[in-house]
């Protein structure tokens, strides 16, 4: 697949992209399908951003206002779901990494019709994926909340990695090490998003504290050699999202997004979508994005595109 996956570089050839196997190890379920996929569903003129956003709040409002405005209920959220194995299915990705909340599973009735629901849709849509489900815990979640739910759904041994997410600032890290010690106990991967805002220490602090094996977002660690050897000496994995990272402004744009410099000091990278629903940019159309910034080669973008497609549980 390399030399077709090249070609389709060189010639800017969405579709023979489409075409070749891919990762996408960083996408939240409820905002991993296609503004394309949606809009004749729900029947209204729904257009991507036409800028930057200010803060994670910013984004929020925006898809509060042109997504979820659309797809309220139970019916709108699996809707949503559909859409994102529908893209899995369209853009060849083999490997899904979907994060789904402990708040969704209460909303289809509990782990189990969740479990169910959630299986039927992946067979019906992405049935050649392979499907590794997420659990994502809320940054600003009281740890005592999330323990109270947390033996029932692992339970189940449905979940294969668990992850934080939302504003890394909400509150320390470590403070979630309980929860952690139960998923590492049960098996799942453990993962967490830090250093999209914040430090190339604070990645380096998350990793240790929290035992983990994978960083969502982590291009912080792109500021201090010192962390990117670390990283790249433990083996930690970052799954960076270059255009959430531009939306977002951390990143000046694809030609100076930091994953050239992790990618050069030997830290494994992965390329993903993040909120495809928001940020409109498909996997395939963010390794086009990055070749024709001048950012990185075929050869180096098909080297990470094979790190994601060895992407393991163990």
């Amino acid at each position: 697949m390399k030399r077709q996956f090249e070609e389709a570089l060189f010639q800017a050839s969405l579709p023979d992209l489409q075409r070749i196997p891919k990762s996408d190890l960083h996408s939240h379920a409820g905002r991993g399908g296609s503004i394309d996929y949606i809009r004749q569903w729900a029947q209204a003129p729904i257009e991507p951003p036409n800028r930057p956003f200010d803060s994670l709040g910013d984004m929020q409002a925006w898809f509060e206002a042109n997504i979820k405005a659309h797809f309220r209920g139970v019916q709108g959220y699996l809707k949503r779901i559909e859409a994102s194995f529908a893209q899995a299915g369209k853009d060849c990705i083999e490997v899904l990494a979907l994060g789904f909340g402990l708040d969704e599973i209460g909303a289809l009735g509990g782990t189990k019709a969740f479990i169910a629901t959630i299986n039927e849709l992946q067979r019906r849509y992405a049935p050649n994926t392979a499907f590794f489900p997420e659990l994502a815990l809320g940054r600003e979640s009281r740890i005592e909340d999330i323990l109270s739910e947390l033996d029932e759904v692992m339970s189940y041994s449905w979940f294969k990695s668990i992850d934080i997410c939302n504003n890394e600032f909400a509150q320390p890290i470590r403070n979630f090490k309980p929860a952690y010690r139960l998923a590492k106990s049960a098996g799942l991967r453990l993962k967490a998003h830090v250093g999209e805002f914040g430090t190339a220490d604070d990645v380096r602090e998350a990793v240790e504290e929290l035992e983990l094996h994978e960083v969502h977002h982590g291009i912080a660690a792109a500021k201090s050699v010192p962390v990117m050897h670390w990283l790249a000496d433990h083996g930690i994995r970052l799954n960076v999202c270059p255009t959430s990272n531009v939306m977002l402004r951390v990143a000046d744009g694809y030609a100076n997004h930091p994953i050239r410099k992790l990618f050069d000091h030997g830290v494994p990278v992965t390329v993903n979508t993040d909120d495809l629903l928001i940020f409109n940019q498909s996997v395939s159309q963010e390794y086009l994005n990055l070749f024709q910034s001048g950012l990185m080669s075929a050869d180096e973008l098909d080297s990470i595109r094979e790190t994601g497609l060895r992407y393991s549980m163990c």
